[in-house]
């Protein structure tokens, strides 16, 4: 089946640090880089190398040929990509001696969306393919409906997280994916345990406890342990780790599987700098599975 992303692009301007600054602190950067990022482009990028056909669909500036071309080169179909007049949206990110982040976004082109091109950016979609979403752009909601009416499997990935965001998806959703603190704040502002989540599927990443997969409707837990790396940079694992569930499931993956496959890759992209270049093949998932 075919996975539909609609999200962010971004230009990742990559700092590393020997710490994160401090208020007021001015610090000297110990290496810099420039590379393709964004929640959208990040999970599509995932998708693709992992053998998925992926479709993005997003804007860019009008001038950018810089993302779409790496979009392009990593095996993502850009023919849903819209030029706007605004410029494509950029992340500073710092990058700290341990792989931690800390990220600063300026969204630009990724809130100039048109729910009329996404619209026809899905009407050649068939039932049974998967339509994958996040935070970072408008008509979240109105797309997710769009996805449910043409009786696709929605992927909600919860992030940036905003509680109220996440509430208002949750009639259009089949699996919402979330981490332990986002699960844990929607648990606290709903005032519902993770068990009354009224979607069908939800997946909750662990960190060093591994991910679980929550079947609603029966109440089965698969749990899949995290795998032991030396992490040289964080950023972008969570969205490697959707890209890879979407693509696995588009094979027809057991929940099991598709956990496996995402904590196999995700445990490789974290050893290596940046975001989206930083997504593994196939061939490295396998070979690590």
């Amino acid at each position: 089946m075919t996975v539909y992303n609609f999200g962010s692009i971004n230009r990742d301007l990559i700092h590393e640090v020997p710490h994160m600054p401090a208020p007021g602190e001015t610090l000297a950067a110990t290496r810099y880089s420039v590379g393709l990022g964004g929640k959208g482009a990040n999970q599509s990028v995932a998708c693709a190398k992992a053998g998925a056909k992926t479709v993005h669909i997003g804007a860019v500036g009008k001038d950018d040929s810089w993302a779409t071309g790496q979009l392009e080169d990593f095996g993502v179909d850009i023919s849903q990509i819209r030029r706007v007049e605004s410029e494509t949206g950029h992340a500073v990110i710092y990058v700290d001696a341990t792989g931690e982040n800390s990220i600063v976004i300026q969204h630009g082109a990724n809130v100039e969306q048109s729910l009329e091109s996404v619209e026809s950016a899905l009407s050649e979609a068939v039932s049974g393919d998967i339509l994958l979403l996040q935070n970072e752009t408008p008509f979240t909601e109105e797309t997710a409906k769009l996805g449910r009416n043409r009786d696709l499997f929605v992927i909600y990935s919860a992030a940036p997280f905003v509680p109220d965001a996440v509430s208002v998806m949750l009639p259009y959703i089949d699996l919402l994916v979330m981490n332990r603190g986002e699960c844990e704040e929607l648990e606290r502002r709903n005032q519902m345990p993770l068990a009354d989540i009224p979607v069908p599927h939800v997946l909750v990443t662990l960190g060093a406890d591994g991910a679980i997969w929550r079947d609603q409707s029966d109440g089965s837990v698969t749990h899949v342990a995290a795998r032991k790396v030396d992490a040289v940079d964080t950023t972008g694992a969570g969205d490697c780790f959707t890209g890879v569930i979407a693509a696995a499931l588009s094979e027809g993956k057991s929940h099991k599987q598709a956990l496996e496959m995402a904590t196999a890759a995700a445990s490789i992209q974290v050893t290596r700098p940046g975001a989206a270049p930083a997504m593994p093949s196939r061939d490295e998932i396998d070979a690590a599975l």
